[in-house]
């Protein structure tokens, strides 16, 4: 058998996938553009992706030997399911082992824009720390304060549990039923919040969720937080809206494009923090990613039920 891995990951990982074959490895931080992906897939049965590795019909009449596409990563709107479904490709992702240090990232996010601690560490950075400021980088205060969820999946949940520790009201508008908080629909939570954390899947229905209109609902003090994905927010709305003064801060750990180039205008307000899509970077969740991520692919290849398959259906078929 062969395996591909589509980027550099940890040995322990790579020595999971030895184990049943041959391995090629695009060993770099910087993933193949399509014609280097297509050449690595080649001939492969399986192969271990990232989100910038765009799975769809194309690719896959191309790489007819691919039994199985195993994500680095929760999300996976870099893959087509369904086609990978129409030509018995399992594809699999890495849920659960991430959920934890997102949420703990979303936290540090939170207070990280509430309390200026980018535009203040700036300043020290900068030379243009004077004195002891009594009116200046004056932040928010977290506890008293309503924390609006949109999402109320695993990673969601993980957020609520913390913000309630740290004195915040948890009010949210989808995802799971949890009667410690209080449901309400999405304009209602954006009109509510006083800070809005977003933790949706990447679908046609959530694309723009946060738009032009979203916007005007939330409080002009509001906090934004995405740790989602970046199409949920639209991005030309947010500029436009900062422009306007409204929002008293924005952290974004994802963005439409990614990366968002660095002339892109939300560079430019000092209380808009982003962080290049780093919510699950600890050293402990990456690599358990990477074994999981593995682990999907040796199952299938060997024909035992993977821990996470999108489309369980095709596996007697693999």
């Amino acid at each position: 058998m062969q395996v591909a891995v589509t980027r550099r990951i940890d040995d322990d990982a790579l020595a999971i996938l030895a184990s049943i074959g041959q391995l090629r490895y695009w060993d770099n931080d910087l993933p193949p553009d399509r014609d280097e992906l297509l050449k690595l897939l080649d001939g492969v049965d399986g192969a271990l992706m990232l989100l910038t590795d765009r799975v769809d019909a194309g690719l896959l009449d191309r790489c007819p030997s691919l039994r199985v596409v195993s994500n680095l990563a929760v999300g996976f709107d870099n893959i087509d399911v369904a086609a990978c479904t129409a030509r018995r490709v399992a594809a699999c992702t890495t849920p659960n082992v991430l959920t934890q240090t997102t949420a703990e990232f979303t936290i540090a996010l939170l207070m990280a824009v509430a309390r200026q601690v980018v535009p203040a560490a700036r300043a020290a950075r900068d030379g243009d720390w004077k004195t002891w400021y009594p009116f200046r980088f004056l932040g928010r205060d977290l506890a008293g304060a309503t924390l609006g969820i949109v999402g109320l999946g695993r990673i969601g949940a993980s957020v609520a549990q913390m913000a309630t520790g740290l004195g915040m009201r948890v009010v949210y508008s989808s995802g799971r039923t949890d009667e410690r908080y209080q449901r309400l629909d999405i304009d209602e939570l954006l009109e509510t919040a006083d800070i809005v954390s977003l933790h949706v899947p990447a679908t046609p229905t959530t694309h723009h969720l946060i738009e032009a209109h979203a916007l005007a609902l939330m409080k002009s003090d509001a906090i934004l937080i995405n740790t989602s994905r970046g199409t949920v927010i639209d991005a030309d709305a947010l500029v436009a809206a900062l422009e306007e003064g409204r929002l008293f801060g924005v952290g974004l750990d994802v963005t439409d494009p990614e990366p968002l180039p660095s002339d892109h205008p939300l560079y430019s307000f000092d209380r808009v923090t982003i962080v290049p899509h780093i919510a699950s970077a600890t050293m402990t969740t990456r690599m358990r990613m990477s074994s999981l991520a593995a682990q999907n692919v040796v199952a299938v290849l060997t024909g035992v039920e993977p821990p996470h398959c999108l489309n369980p259906e095709v596996l007697r078929n693999v």
